[in-house]
């Protein structure tokens, strides 16, 4: 869920379509890729097989953003990839607070590629009394009674919520309060906010229940390709055939009865 902020960054004052602002990322990516291995140009239809896109999308995104390449030479990596990083707002520091400090907050605590981003972790929050004082990525952990001080003297604006679900909506409202205008949620909940505030949401079980769902797909499908019935998960065994009346019409015509063994 995403809506308008106070503040808005200089992509939507432009602009540019929320989808084509969630495409960016995967561009810098790919030209970052390129970048560290010295590339100084690329074409629209390496880059975008780079990004996962296709190449009439990638030149309608870079459209709005006044980039249009070169014919015969491509676009410039470097003038690229400082022209998407300004977009994205990631020409300045962006201090960022991460509230619930257990495995999965620690372990994005420790994540060295949120620097190389523009966002440096300023400060981590746990309602654990025990937890307070714990240097974790070489930041101590702060109790979250100091939460508004903690946001105040950090100057933050992006939140991280970790918590269990039932602690993350009043994890959000403190945060809210605080005065963080976005906030990147981890916890299995939906949050609600007022306007003026974005969140987006990661939730990796319903990223794994896709998986899980294309996977049964492809399964399926292999088993009709072999000739196979499938087999139902439940029971392990294959449904029962079912009688279809004489004469009835199917998508190739008259379909046949299936006579009972």
């Amino acid at each position: 869920m995403a809506t308008g902020r106070t503040h808005r960054p200089a992509t939507r004052s432009r602009g540019i379509p929320e989808a084509t602002v969630a495409r960016l990322p995967l561009y810098l990516r790919a030209l970052t890729a390129l970048s560290e291995r010295s590339v100084p140009t690329v074409s629209s239809e390496e880059l975008a097989a780079a990004a996962g896109v296709n190449s009439a999308k990638l030149r309608k995104d870079f459209s709005y953003l006044g980039s249009y390449g070169t014919r015969g030479v491509g676009y410039d990596v470097e003038y690229l990839v400082y022209q998407i990083s300004r977009e994205l707002g990631l020409t300045q520091d962006w201090p960022v607070a991460i509230v619930g400090i257990g495995n999965l907050g620690a372990a994005l605590a420790n994540y060295g590629g949120f620097a190389s981003r523009g966002f440096r972790v300023a400060a981590l929050i746990d309602a654990d009394p025990a937890m307070a004082g714990t240097p974790v990525a070489g930041i101590a952990v702060q109790h979250t009674d100091d939460l508004d001080r903690i946001i105040s003297d950090n100057g933050v604006s992006i939140g991280v919520i970790t918590t269990p679900p039932g602690a993350a909506q009043q994890v959000c409202d403190r945060l809210v309060a605080a005065g963080v205008t976005s906030i990147l949620n981890f916890a299995p909940t939906v949050l609600s906010v007022p306007d003026g505030v974005d969140v987006r949401k990661v939730d990796l079980s319903i990223e794994l229940q896709i998986l899980a769902f294309h996977e049964q797909r492809k399964a399926g499908e292999e088993a009709a390709a072999d000739g196979r019935t499938a087999v139902d998960p439940d029971t392990k065994e294959a449904p029962p055939m079912r009688a279809t009346p004489a004469g009835r019409k199917g998508p190739d015509g008259d379909m046949p009865a299936v006579m009972p063994a």
